[in-house]
């Protein structure tokens, strides 16, 4: 379990959080004694059954939307966020901007983005999107500001171009926070996710809990919630694997 194994320490990790949550969800559900929270064991029942029949459509319907607007964010506010972050008399006009918009809850503006744009995937890719890409934006900026100049310095006294010193320099000293800032956004984006699916949907995860929650079959609630939960795990572990290959110096 050394640091040269790192997905495998995680791995037990996630096993002993998720025993531990089992378990306090188990006695939970005894202690309570309703329909409405059913035993881990029950839901996990009601997952595996009509997991091919019904989550697996809603669950690749719901990781697409998810994916997409954390890659569509990234590639856009990384680049902005770098470049801002060293180049200071851009940055003194964009900062107002973002410091007027980022506090805004960007979630109320979801009647308009469908108004304008329907009622499919994009809308709701769009809002995801959307309120990520400023959770992306204002990391990679600072960590790009706190970039030490002496590296900088060290690429210019050696004939480095401005590409070079962003490519061999600056990148690879902010891809760590780049990758936690993606990790923070990931929890955000599904739990906007949940949001946009519960409203003029018939797809995706939200729209399912919601429709059982709507129908009080509360087994096949949970059974959609631990979907939800899985889809977040399987991406917090592309995440690590990412970091484990990229930032191999933080193993060392």
């Amino acid at each position: 379990m050394s640091r040269k194994n790192p997905l495998l320490k995680k791995s037990v990790d996630v096993f002993i959080a998720t025993t531990v949550i089992m378990a306090f969800w188990y006695f939970l559900a005894i202690y309570v004694k309703n329909n409405m929270l059913p035993t881990p064991w029950a839901a996990m029942r009601e997952f595996m059954s009509i997991f091919r029949s019904t989550i697996l459509q809603h669950f690749y319907i719901s990781g697409l939307r998810v994916v997409v607007s954390l890659l569509a964010s990234t590639v856009i506010a990384v680049p902005l966020g770098l470049f801002l972050g060293r180049e200071d008399k851009y940055d003194r006009y964009v900062s107002p901007v973002i410091y007027l918009l980022y506090p805004i809850p960007k979630i109320v503006f979801l009647p308009i983005v469908f108004l304008l744009f329907g009622l499919g995937n994009f809308p709701k890719i769009f809002m995801i999107g959307l309120i990520v890409f400023f959770q992306i934006l204002v990391t990679t900026r600072d960590a790009s500001k706190g970039v030490p100049v002496q590296n900088i310095y060290s690429m210019l006294s050696l004939g480095a171009s401005r590409f070079q010193i962003y490519r061999h320099a600056v990148w690879p000293a902010c891809l760590p926070k780049i990758l936690t800032s993606l990790r923070i956004s990931l929890g955000t984006a599904i739990a906007v996710l949940f949001f946009v699916e519960s409203f003029a949907t018939s797809e995706g995860l939200g729209y399912f809990i919601m429709d059982s929650w709507s129908t009080a079959s509360y087994s096949q609630m949970f059974a959609g919630i631990m979907g939800m939960s899985f889809l977040g795990l399987i991406l917090y572990i592309v995440l690590d694997i990412i970091e484990s290959r990229w930032c191999k110096w933080q193993y060392l």
